[in-house]
């Protein structure tokens, strides 16, 4: 067990220089290869949620996360993880990214072991680095706030051997997220020892865990340094690390595609937030409020989208509505829709799919239309 020492949540710099240093010690994972199913029909297989301006800002949601990672640290300490279908879309959308710093699955294995991968590289490149792993779909609302939490996370696994995880208070009993208990508090304010972790439980137990005020929301954002971070997976994928280890100057880049290409089918199908909150020891979440939410369904954009007259959410669209109460619609530029008498809806429209169902928080619903759809009419409409 490690021992976790009181230290400060960072250190002051005063020094140009010195903030230089610290700045290129600190690294970001980016998570880009989802699919993206439960905001079908806008995201698609080919064409993922990441990878799309859901809110016509004139950035997708891939670019807005690097661009919020770019304002703190250096842009070539930022890495993004994706799969090989995605390998294209992450070069044209981020060019500035060398192809190094792109981490690309030769077989899909969730989250985990491309984060895994990407801790090697980056450990190569600095022993002393700091790593940030954050989704690529998530809506931030005060960055101000973001910065200095990641600022004071980043202080904080500098100086302990942990894996901390960044929660935010629950506003509402959603089941489609992952629940932290909190623990005994460490010597760091704000700071607790992991108790539990539930990922996505019946609305009935969410509505508990909110209403006991010891649960957060994991929000995905992760922080770690390193040599732990790695040290970490290779307690949970121990036959696959040991042989490509991060202290092997000669290993070449050669040496590890190599590697990877015939070793990464032997990873098990592992998301990153199991690998970590339900399989390790040392894992702290740290109380956070920078006005986040997950992108990952109709259900979850809408609660935290501002609304126009009657409760309804609209993306991006011209809309005519009449006596409709509590929807949420996005159409296609260039297209007007005009609406009477719905009340909860989702009205979602892209390329040859329109989509109208009840407003449900059950984002599986989604995904069993996409999987209806799949088996009837084949890949085209998915």
């Amino acid at each position: 067990m490690y021992h976790i020492l009181c230290v400060s949540s960072h250190t002051n710099i005063t020094n140009t220089r010195e903030m230089e240093t610290t700045d290129k010690k600190n690294y970001c994972v980016i998570l880009a290869g989802g699919r993206g199913r439960r905001l079908w029909p806008v995201s698609r297989e080919n064409y993922p949620k990441q990878f799309v301006d859901l809110f016509g800002t004139g950035r997708t949601q891939l670019q807005a996360t690097f661009d919020r990672f770019a304002k703190l640290l250096p842009k070539e300490n930022i890495y993004i993880c994706t799969c090989k279908e995605y390998f294209q879309l992450v070069t044209e959308q981020l060019p500035e990214t060398p192809e190094a710093n792109i981490i690309v699955e030769p077989i899909h294995r969730n989250t985990a072991p491309s984060v895994a991968w990407a801790a090697m590289r980056i450990l190569r490149q600095n022993p002393e680095a700091n790593i940030i792993v954050s989704p690529s779909d998530q809506l931030i609302l005060d960055e101000s706030a973001f910065a200095h939490s990641m600022d004071v996370g980043i202080g904080y696994v500098s100086e302990n051997d942990v894996l901390l995880a960044m929660g935010v208070k629950p506003t509402r009993p959603e089941p489609g997220y992952g629940y932290i208990q909190l623990g005994d508090l460490s010597c760091k304010p704000e700071v607790y020892k992991v108790k539990s972790f539930t990922e996505k439980p019946e609305r009935d137990f969410a509505k508990m865990f909110m209403e006991s005020g010891e649960f957060y929301w994991n929000t995905g954002v992760f922080i770690s340094n390193a040599r732990h971070l790695l040290n970490t997976f290779e307690y949970v994928f121990p036959p696959v690390l040991r042989t490509l280890r991060y202290d092997r100057p000669d290993f070449t880049s050669m040496e590890e595609m190599a590697y990877v290409a015939e070793n990464y089918p032997r990873y098990p199908n592992l998301s990153l937030d199991y690998a970590i909150l339900e399989q390790t020891r040392d894992v702290y979440v740290m109380k956070c409020d920078f006005g986040w939410a997950d992108l990952g369904t109709w259900h979850a954009i809408y609660e935290v989208m501002s609304k126009v007259k009657d409760d309804n959410v609209v993306i991006g669209s011209e809309v005519m509505l009449e006596d409709c109460h509590n929807n949420i619609i996005r159409l296609p530029k260039g297209k007007l829709g005009v609406f009477n008498g719905l009340e909860g809806y989702i009205v979602a429209e892209e390329g040859d799919v329109l989509m109208i169902c009840k407003k449900s928080d059950n984002s599986s619903m989604v995904k069993k239309y996409v999987n209806e759809v799949r088996i009837k009419y084949g890949d085209e409409f998915v």
